[in-house]
């Protein structure tokens, strides 16, 4: 079912213009290294991880959990559980735009990595942290609640 990192490989290697080349393999090294997947390709998008998602509707299917695609005009991140959660991170991202459930960004030397590890990081666990999700992307309004440790013996 997965493709081997062969022929993400190759897709990567053709992509042009060359920045946006050199911003498909830090990103595939981030997103390895964040979720602990293997890349494989979804299309024309590179992926990491899956997860099922059924929507009030009925629609229901799976998707990678973490993903990016190089574009001509910018990197497109995906965060399927909705850019608006991410509000508060993306103001110390750097150059970015957003789309609902993407994060555009044109060089990857402009942002914080640290943030945007954060964000990809967040979002790949909500994602992930269930059997099945509930949401789509537009309807990924407020921020995740923050995780509480219960710090008592």
């Amino acid at each position: 079912m997965a493709d081997t990192s062969d022929s993400v490989q190759a897709h990567l290697d053709g992509v042009q213009p060359p920045k946006r080349r050199r911003d498909a393999q830090r990103l595939l090294e981030l997103m390895t290294r964040i979720t602990g997947e293997p890349p494989r390709l979804w299309a024309s998008v590179v992926g990491f991880g899956q997860y099922h998602y059924t929507y009030e509707s009925g629609r229901e299917g799976d998707a990678a959990a973490a993903g990016f695609a190089p574009r001509k005009a910018a990197t497109t991140i995906y965060l399927l559980d909705g850019v608006k959660r991410y509000a508060r991170q993306l103001q110390h991202l750097g150059p970015h735009s957003t789309g609902v459930g993407c994060l555009y960004v044109k060089d990857l030397d402009l942002v914080d990595l640290s943030v945007l590890e954060e964000i990809i990081g967040e979002s790949y666990r909500t994602l992930t942290r269930a059997a099945t999700y509930p949401s789509r992307a537009r309807e990924g309004g407020e921020p995740a609640p923050a995780e509480v440790t219960d710090t008592q013996p």
